[in-house]
């Protein structure tokens, strides 16, 4: 309305204008009904254009009254939304929060007002039903979203949640499958129906779920292959048991593991051990691609016993050759040590130990230094470092080769978290280590013969104190005094006995 009313004074005043500057006020006359009236052409001008904008004025003030009720209604509606607004927003928080009598009391409050929303009213007195703890109103509330399109995928999503917490896997599935089928991109549904899959061991239906995964863009091609490396992996566990077809199945599914994720030490493990001594070659591939990307202790274990019948400098050179493919990796600097030790090199097994020393300890590495220095004589420092890995951590990798099995001998529900776990993170489960299961030996066997304690106890870092010698014929441990009060005050140092009768106090006692 102004913006029309500023028009008109400009048009006024340009006409006004241009009468003045051609100094002709001209003349207008009009008759009507008998009347005439003459006037001046500017002022016939000015009138016309000010009856207009009266005219505009009256109709724009008519039509306001008019709409009088349409406004209040209006206003009355936006007012609705906004409590209903509010409502909703505050019976969410409630039900976020656990407070299911609020969430319930604010869901009837919006289900009065808000009409423009009933997806979320629902969708809150479904929520606000769980939080209060009412299963059935959930699952009510949950079941009546389904028979809406729009709401059907919230609703399946519901359900599965309800039936989980009712222990009905069964149904969790199926409303899971239903809402797999219905939205190509819902990450939550394609999760369920794979966990299901696992837990029940169904390798390859969860592979297929995998690439229909990959395909609608779900999981990134990493995520798809290292999920896919795991199931091939578990398959192939699977069938290592069974007759000749069935391994040479085991065979084909572990070297796709191996290929598709080469840092994935089970699969390539697998592989390199399916192959055979016939495939040697094969074999040796598997194991050093895994060793370039991710070393483990079973890779170097599994190399090191694919050949059976080379000299030990033979079999050292070859660990020496897989240790340089990933020198820098600890686990190469241990393999070091280890091929050292087994071509009898001990100044290079102490010199490859030596750089060891700075790394945290754990039992196995308290275990291998303690043999590089037990072979090279230095017992009293074997020792020491056999006292200090007794309270050392074990190494999770170390717990995944059973000492009476092979290297990764999983059951069914290991595999199903392992694919889990590396699929996500590309990290690797430990669940031997988890249930405490009994590993391979961490420290070795050493000589109990005694040599002098005092290089021992400074190794490991205690103060010197005297060590009881063997006891004597009476049971009395010779060099202490009697425990019966001496009849001479003076006391009496221990005396020394040869050195072919000492030993350490932590050696077994000669049985009586």
């Amino acid at each position: 309305m102004i913006r029309t009313a500023i028009v008109v004074f400009i048009l006024a005043a340009a006409a006004v204008a241009l009468m003045a500057l051609t100094r002709e006020a001209g003349e207008a006359q009009l008759t009507w009904l008998g009347w005439q009236v003459r006037m001046t052409a500017a002022t016939a001008v000015l009138l016309v254009i000010f009856t207009a904008l009266g005219a505009t004025l009256l109709w724009r003030l008519a039509i306001w009254l008019l709409e009088i009720p349409r406004r209040a209604e209006l206003a009355r509606i936006e007012r609705r939304r906004k409590e209903a607004g509010e409502a909703l927003a505050r019976g969410f928080l409630a039900a976020a929060a656990g407070d299911g009598g609020e969430a319930r009391r604010l869901a009837l409050k919006a289900g009065e007002l808000a009409d423009d929303s009933p997806a979320l009213v629902r969708i809150l007195t479904a929520q606000a039903a769980e939080a209060a703890g009412d299963g059935p109103a959930a699952k009510a509330a949950y079941g009546a979203m389904v028979a809406f399109p729009e709401m059907r995928l919230a609703g399946h999503k519901g359900l599965m949640t309800t039936a989980l917490a009712e222990g009905d896997k069964t149904g969790a599935l199926r409303h899971a499958e239903a809402a797999y089928g219905l939205a190509r991109t819902a990450r939550w549904a394609w999760r369920a129906v794979l966990e299901a899959r696992l837990e029940a061991g169904d390798w390859a239906g969860a592979l297929e779920l995998v690439k229909s995964a990959l395909e609608r863009k779900i999981v990134s091609p990493i995520v798809a292959d290292r999920a896919r490396a795991a199931l091939l992996a578990a398959s192939a566990a699977s069938l290592e048991g069974g007759d000749e077809r069935a391994r040479r199945q085991a065979s084909d599914y572990a070297a796709q593991s191996a290929k598709l994720a080469p840092d994935f030490a089970p699969g390539a493990v697998m592989a390199a051990r399916l192959s055979g001594e016939t495939r040697a070659a094969r074999a040796t591939g598997f194991i050093e691609a895994a060793w370039k990307q991710k070393p483990h202790p079973a890779l170097w274990l599994a190399y090191r016993d694919l050949k059976t019948t080379e000299t030990p400098r033979e079999r050292a050179r070859r660990l020496a050759a897989l240790a340089a493919l990933n020198p820098a990796d600890r686990e190469s600097r241990i393999l070091m040590v280890e091929q050292a030790l087994i071509a009898g090199e001990i100044g290079a097994a102490r010199a490859a130990a030596a750089e060891l020393e700075a790394e945290p300890l754990t039992a196995r590495l308290a275990g291998l230094l303690a043999r590089a220095a037990n072979a090279a004589g230095a017992v009293d420092e074997a020792r020491a470092w056999m006292a200090r890995g007794a309270a050392a951590p074990p190494e999770a990798d170390w717990s995944d080769l059973d000492p009476e099995g092979q290297a990764f001998a999983y059951e069914p529900g290991d595999w199903a978290r392992l694919v889990s776990t590396y699929a996500e993170t590309g990290e690797l489960i430990h669940p031997r280590l988890e249930r405490r299961e009994r590993a391979m030996s961490d420290l070795p066997e050493l000589p109990v013969s005694y040599v002098e304690s005092a290089p021992f106890l400074a190794a490991a870092g205690a103060t010197a104190l005297p060590i009881p010698d063997d006891p004597g014929i009476d049971g009395v441990y010779e060099g202490v005094p009697d425990e019966s009060p001496p009849s001479d005050p003076t006391p009496k140092l221990p005396a020394k006995t040869p050195m072919g009768r000492r030993r350490l106090a932590s050696a077994p006692r000669p049985a009586k």
